[in-house]
C-alpha cells in the first residue's frame, strides 16, 4: 500500500504492508491543533491503528485526548467498576480480573474480536494507554478487516454483501457458566444483528464486520453453512498478511478503528508471573450499515455510549426498548 497523503504536522511510519503506523512528532499531553488531530484521523483512517511511543498522560488526559475524536463512552457493559472519578476508563489488568472474578482473562478472551459488536453500535475507535506491561511477552496484534474483505474472489464478496450475523457477548469465549463474569453478562445481554460486511462511515470502504469473539452464526442459513461460512471469514480475517503486531512499553499508546480492524490480546503470558496493565477508553459508535442498506438491529440491551448503563436495574425488555428509541 502506497502512503499518497500528505502530513505536514505528524510522521506517520507504516508497521506493516497493510495495516498500522507508528506516528512521531508530537505530545499527545499538550493542546494539540485541529490540523494536528486531522491529521492523526487521516493516518488512522489510512492504516486502521496508529501507535504513540513515549507519551506522558494520566486518566484526565487520556479521555481529554479520546474526545477530540468523538464522544467518549462508559467503560464497558460488563465492568461498572472503574478508576474512582473516571467511569469512561476501562482497566486491562490480568490481576484485577483474577482477583474479582476468580478466572485468568488470557484464559477465556484468546480470540479475535473487535470491541464490543454485541451492541448494535459498537465503539467507533478504541485508545489503550500502556502504564505497566511486562519485558517480555504481552504484545497485542491487529487486522485489517478492509484488506481482508478486499482479498476475497468477487463472488464471495458478492456473498458476503447480503449476509447478516447474529452477535453477542460469550458467543465463542469459554467462561464457565457458574462463574461470577458469566453471571454479570447475563444480568446485561447484549445481542445485536450486524451486516457481515459493513460500509465505513468516513471512507466508503468495505469491511468483514464478523470476528470469532463476539459472532455468534449467520442468519438465514443452515447451522452447518453458518459454521463453515463463518470459518471461511474467520480465516480470511486472520491471515498473518492483514495484520501488524506492537511490542508494548510504559508510556506507549495504540489507537485503532474498531469499525475496520479486528485484534488479538496476548496469548504467551498465562504461563508468567508478570502483571500488566494498560487503561482503555472508547469512542460512541454508529450504527454499522451493510452494502444492501440493511442497518444494524439491536435484539437485547441499550446502545452504548456515554451514558452508565442501567442494566443491572432493569429488565433485558426494557433496555431494548430503550435502545430503539434512542435510535430513531
Amino acid at each position: 500500500m502506497s502512503d499518497n497523503h500528505i502530513y505536514n504536522h505528524i510522521q506517520v511510519k507504516p508497521t506493516s504492508g497493510f495495516t498500522g503506523a507508528e506516528i512521531e512528532g508530537i505530545d499527545l499531553s499538550a493542546q494539540l491543533s485541529d490540523e494536528v488531530i486531522g491529521e492523526i484521523r487521516q493516518a488512522l483512517l489510512q492504516w486502521k491503528v496508529v501507535f504513540f511511543r513515549n507519551q506522558h498522560l494520566d486518566h484526565a488526559g487520556q479521555i481529554a485526548f479520546t474526545s477530540r475524536f468523538g464522544e467518549v463512552t462508559y467503560a464497558h457493559p460488563h465492568e461498572d467498576e472503574p478508576p474512582e472519578g473516571f467511569e469512561q476508563i476501562l482497566p486491562i489488568d490480568r490481576s484485577r480480573f483474577e482477583q474479582r472474578y476468580g478466572l485468568r482473562r488470557t484464559s477465556y478472551e484468546n480470540q479475535w474480536h473487535t470491541d464490543v459488536t454485541a451492541a448494535v453500535n459498537p465503539p467507533a475507535g478504541s485508545i489503550l494507554r500502556a502504564v505497566n506491561v511486562p519485558e517480555v511477552g504481552g504484545d497485542t496484534t491487529w487486522t485489517n478487516l478492509v484488506a481482508a474483505y478486499e482479498g476475497l474472489s468477487a463472488p464471495l464478496r458478492e456473498l458476503a454483501d447480503n449476509l447478516k450475523a447474529e452477535h453477542r457477548f460469550g458467543a465463542r469465549y469459554n467462561i464457565p457458566p457458574t462463574s461470577k463474569f458469566a453471571e454479570r453478562i447475563g444480568k446485561n445481554p447484549l445481542v445485536s444483528i450486524h451486516p457481515v460486511v459493513r460500509v465505513h462511515p468516513e471512507t466508503g470502504e468495505r469491511a468483514l464486520f464478523v470476528n470469532p469473539g463476539f459472532t455468534a452464526r449467520i442468519l438465514d442459513v443452515s447451522r452447518q453453512e453458518s459454521d463453515l461460512l463463518l470459518e471461511l471469514f474467520f480465516n480470511q480475517i486472520t491471515k498473518p498478511a492483514y495484520t501488524t503486531r506492537f511490542r508494548w512499553n510504559n508510556g506507549d499508546i495504540a489507537f485503532w478503528d474498531n469499525r475496520a480492524t479486528a485484534h488479538l490480546a496476548p496469548q504467551d503470558l498465562d504461563h508468567i508471573d508478570v502483571e500488566r496493565v494498560l487503561y482503555r477508553t472508547t469512542i460512541t459508535g454508529d450504527i454499522p450499515v451493510g452494502p444492501n442498506g440493511f442497518k444494524s438491529e439491536v435484539v437485547e440491551g441499550a446502545v452504548f455510549n456515554r451514558s452508565l448503563p442501567k442494566a443491572f436495574q432493569q429488565s433485558a425488555e426494557n433496555q431494548a426498548d430503550q435502545a430503539v428509541a434512542a435510535l430513531v
